[in-house]
């Protein structure tokens, strides 16, 4: 096709593109009321669109249509997926947990600890404990018993995911690494793992595995609602946060730990005269979610939870009379919403700074109209087209709200951590520590937090690169971690493990099942020859075996993707669920609930302004960036 013909059908895809998210959001505003029922499936305006841009998108993939094409495009995959991706595992027979009485009416305007009562129609939705759903039909969720070892996930670690050398994510900084782990441990987790399922891997002979022979780990624990006489169903299992975006990695997931973390006083949580989080015996972070701790994690919840004591004092002065756990339930609504706006309009437009996803995050926020608009005349009318999300009905669409296995699973990224880190000094980037992430982690976490700034600590986040998600790039130091109770694991085979073991498909039956062409030949699979033949060694020149982490890694990316394009598929259904199911940002998104001061707070907060709220010092490298997230310059 000519230059001139291809600017003429790109010129009048963007004039259709137009017209047609226009008469969509008139269309979804007109239609948009208060209902009972927050399942409502999609609306046939939205399938019409799901079936042209899917169709389309075969021909031109969306990031590479005209902006206005591309986003009519995200619009309509998310459409798809909301209609034909999302099953309720609660359909599988269980012993369905009782509703627990609540203790007082706070539940009403607030969160509570355990994520029960957000819906308030069905009480248990998202809570502590709730299973797991699937974006895959139960028939396409089953182990595959045949192949559960084959190949064998040790040969996959060493031969195609261990670190040959560190390759750096160039358009991010290292604070963009911790700060996805800090959101995964908000979400979700398996819980400890089953003691009684111990599982074998062979090693194959000169594999340099020292630490027994052969590999074994325990399995993932098992659901404990599942009823007898469910064996014709793939596996269940329960997720051990709440599945709502709510903070919990700060403020816990039962009362005890909620009271633990709090200091009794103004709504505040406790911490030291350093302003740090106080330590318990073990010399760890008094805080919500500790597994996994290391520095990356401390730095972010010492900043939120100076922030959550930052919101308090500017609601006291506003409402003295307020007790306690006013002040603090307001203060977690706002801060719970400030990082989930945080991670939708700066943290991912970060990592994947394409111009089509840079303005459908925001639109996700504040709608077409967008945020000048929004910030000049507040909402128009109750649906999320015109004026984002937040403040729109509430709508689980075609399943009750819950995470998926399969959204665990692409949010697998070890790759974005480095082994070695270099701490310097904000004032001239003289060095202060060489250090290894071991040296950085569990008891050595707060040990480090005390020898060093937190001015240096983020500057020396923000001026570093995380690692690229690719093929070859897994830490090593993951590959041989050691455990609290002593043992040795390789993560990288329990990664490959766990998908087969909950029955996540593997590369090309997930990319089917996502509606996507399936990968014809491994040079199609990847753009490196040598990793093409790596791979079809590994996997005895069987396509249909790749497990999903290595296609994922292996997957060329388009143009201003940070991971790959088939992840991106189930963030652009799940992304925008986390936010629409919740009824605290969507009917509970308003100044009756989070109070006007506290709407305003979220409204003018970002990364930047919460780090320079609490460590100005660096002011000097975030004045010159426009997202937190991106590099930053040195202090030279």
């Amino acid at each position: 096709m000519s230059r001139i013909s291809k600017t003429k059908l790109f010129a009048a895809l963007a004039l259709i593109g137009g017209g047609v998210l226009v008469g969509l959001a008139i269309a979804e505003s007109a239609s948009s009321r208060r209902l009972h029922s927050s399942i409502r499936g999609v609306s046939w305006l939205n399938r019409a669109i799901a079936r042209f841009t899917y169709a389309l998108d075969r021909r031109i993939p969306w990031h590479r249509q005209p902006r206005i094409m591309g986003v009519l495009g995200l619009l309509g995959m998310r459409a798809k997926l909301r209609q034909e991706n999302l099953h309720d595992t609660n359909e599988i027979p269980h012993n369905k947990p009782a509703t627990p009485a609540p203790a007082d009416q706070r539940y009403l305007t607030a969160r509570t600890a355990d994520g029960t009562y957000n819906d308030l129609h069905d009480p248990t939705m998202g809570a502590l404990y709730a299973r797991f759903g699937r974006n895959f039909p139960f028939t396409r969720s089953f182990q595959d018993t045949q192949n559960l070892h084959n190949p064998s996930p040790r040969e996959v670690s060493r031969k195609l995911l261990a670190r040959d050398k560190f390759v750096p994510a160039t358009i991010v900084n290292a604070m963009a690494g911790a700060w996805l782990q800090f959101m995964v441990h908000d979400w979700f987790s398996h819980g400890k793992n089953d003691k009684d399922n111990q599982i074998m891997i062979p090693l194959a002979e000169g594999d340099p595995w020292s630490h027994g022979r052969p590999m074994m780990f325990l399995g993932t624990a098992k659901d404990r609602t599942r009823t007898a006489g469910s064996e014709q169903y793939p596996p269940t299992f329960q997720n051990a946060e709440t599945h709502w975006w709510d903070g919990s990695q700060i403020y816990g997931t039962n009362a005890e730990t909620l009271a633990k973390i709090r200091s009794g006083e103004m709504g505040k949580l406790g911490m030291d005269r350093n302003g740090l989080l106080r330590v318990d015996d073990a010399g760890f972070d008094i805080t919500g979610v500790v597994g996994n701790y290391w520095l990356g994690l401390s730095m972010l919840h010492t900043l939120f939870s100076q922030e959550h004591s930052a919101i308090c004092d500017h609601l006291y002065e506003k409402h003295p009379e307020w007790s306690d756990d006013d002040l603090f339930d307001h203060a977690r609504l706002i801060n719970a919403a400030l990082m989930a706006k945080i991670h939708t309009v700066e943290w991912t437009p970060a990592i994947v700074p394409h111009p089509t996803v840079h303005f459908g995050m925001r639109a996700n926020w504040w709608g077409l109209l967008g945020e000048n608009y929004y910030r000049k005349h507040g909402r128009v009318g109750n649906g999320d087209f015109f004026s984002g999300i937040m403040g729109s009905e509430t709508n689980h669409h075609t399943a009750p709200y819950a995470l998926t296995e399969e959204f665990v699973s692409v949010y697998r990224m070890h790759a974005l951590i480095p082994d070695e880190y270099s701490f310097r000094s904000h004032t001239d980037d003289h060095l202060l520590k060489e250090l290894t992430f071991p040296e950085i982690a569990a008891e050595g976490t707060r040990k480090r937090l005390e020898e060093m700034s937190l001015s240096d600590i983020f500057y020396s986040f923000g001026t570093r690169h995380p690692g690229a998600v690719t093929l070859h790039n897994f830490p090593n130091f993951l590959r041989e971690l050691k455990k609290p109770d002593g043992r040795i694991v390789d993560l990288a085979t329990i990664d490959v493990f766990r998908d087969r073991e909950r029955g996540v498909p593997r590369y090309n039956e997930f990319r089917e099942l996502l509606h996507t062409p399936p990968i014809e030949s491994f040079e199609q699979l990847t753009s490196n020859p040598e990793w093409a033949e790596q791979i079809r060694e590994v996997y005895h020149n069987n396509l249909d075996l790749v497990d999903l982490s290595v296609g994922l890694y292996a997957e060329p990316l388009p143009a201003g993707f940070g991971f790959s394009e088939t992840a991106f598929r189930i963030f652009s259904l799940m992304a925008s669920r986390r936010l629409k199911s919740d009824r605290f940002f969507t009917v509970d998104y308003r100044p009756e609930i989070y109070t006007p001061e506290g709407m305003a707070w979220i409204d003018d907060s970002n990364m930047s302004t919460v780090l320079l709220r609490h460590i100005p010092a660096l002011a000097p490298f975030l004045s010159k960036v426009t997202n937190a997230f991106a590099p930053w310059p040195t202090a030279r």
